[in-house]
């Protein structure tokens, strides 16, 4: 099989990640890689046996790609996006996939009129221990939900700034608002409050206008309600989960494990496979025909953003926030 060539965007932690990951894929190699930072474009581009780029038309334009990953801070999505979707090309989009609502929308647009495959960052969705969860939940509906991001600052200076990083909702809760659309369904309104501790004095006060805290209540379409806890405070990240309270049945679901409770024994469920693998060679097999779709195509993607900007938007006004039903799914999206 000849290779299917990538343009990898971005060369952080993220980028570095996937580029492991497709390293390891049969057939698979990373072309180009794309960062401002020259060094550290070199030095992932190095890793890779691919050339490096500080232009992302630069390096389309003169790089075969088949497909492109774009694994940049919430805040450059939109530029390297329109470039790929430009020429064609389908894009895998590292979560959140956009900084605020407005560009993630156009981008939304652009990707349903193109119709090329699409892969997010939302690998929870590849986990077999979600759909072994939805079945359960579809013969139990839950009423009663709670999730939880309760972890530590990430140290990139953008983070910090709410224009750049859409703030932690956005930023990290957006994995336990993914997995909650995918268990209970479409959220129609949510009220959430957000709070943050006094800043030392001194010069090294400046810890930007992120929330430290945020609290919310979400209602589903579904008739369901789930409270939503995330915080930045802690040195550790302690707790990513969603739990689900259905009638006879609790469910505890996180990244690594399924606890399935029906009140008569506990039992444990752990994930067959790495979904942070899944989720790659997954819109590799969509990229070459193997696949109709992927898991977490980007109209999916933005359906979850649409919801933390909502929560965010609540926490900011202290209002409540009405969220409009999507009008339909592009053509390479799969119903949650």
């Amino acid at each position: 099989m000849t290779p299917t060539r990538i343009v990898l965007v971005g060369a952080g932690a993220v980028a570095q990640r996937h580029a492991g990951v497709l390293a390891a894929l049969v057939d698979v190699k990373v072309v180009a890689v794309v960062d401002p930072v020259s060094a550290a474009a070199e030095t992932l581009a190095r890793s890779c046996g691919a050339r490096s780029f500080g232009d992302v038309e630069e390096a389309l334009d003169g790089s075969d790609a088949d497909a492109v990953y774009i694994c940049v801070p919430p805040f450059a999505h939109g530029v390297p996006e329109k470039a790929a979707l430009a020429r064609g090309l389908p894009m895998f989009v590292e979560k959140p996939v956009a900084a605020d609502l407005a560009t993630a929308e156009e981008l939304a647009a652009l990707v349903a009129a193109s119709g090329v495959v699409t892969g997010t960052g939302y690998h929870w969705r590849c986990l077999d221990i979600v759909a072994e969860a939805q079945q359960l939940l579809s013969a139990a509906p839950p009423l009663l939900a709670s999730g939880y991001w309760l972890d530590k600052r990430p140290p990139v200076p953008w983070w910090a700034d709410t224009a750049k990083s859409g703030g932690q909702v956005v930023e990290q809760l957006t994995h336990v608002l993914d997995v909650a659309r995918a268990l209970l369904g479409e959220a129609v309104e949510v009220y959430a409050a957000g709070a943050r501790q006094p800043a030392p004095p001194g010069p090294a006060a400046d810890r930007g206008d992120v929330d430290d805290a945020t609290a919310a209540t979400v209602r589903f379409e579904s008739g369901a309600v789930a409270t939503l806890a995330a915080t930045s405070l802690l040195t550790v990240k302690h707790r990513a989960a969603f739990h689900t309270f259905s009638p006879g049945l609790v469910l505890e679901l996180a990244e690594d494990h399924l606890v399935i409770d029906d009140g008569s024994a506990r039992r444990e469920r752990k994930p067959a496979a790495d979904p942070r693998v899944t989720v790659d060679r997954e819109f590799i097999e969509a990229v070459r025909g193997q696949r109709e779709s992927t898991r977490a195509p980007y109209a999916e993607a933005v359906q979850t953003h649409r919801l933390g900007c909502a929560v965010a938007e609540s926490a900011c006004t202290g209002r409540p926030v009405q969220i409009t039903p999507p009008t339909g799914l592009s053509a390479d999206a799969e119903p949650s």
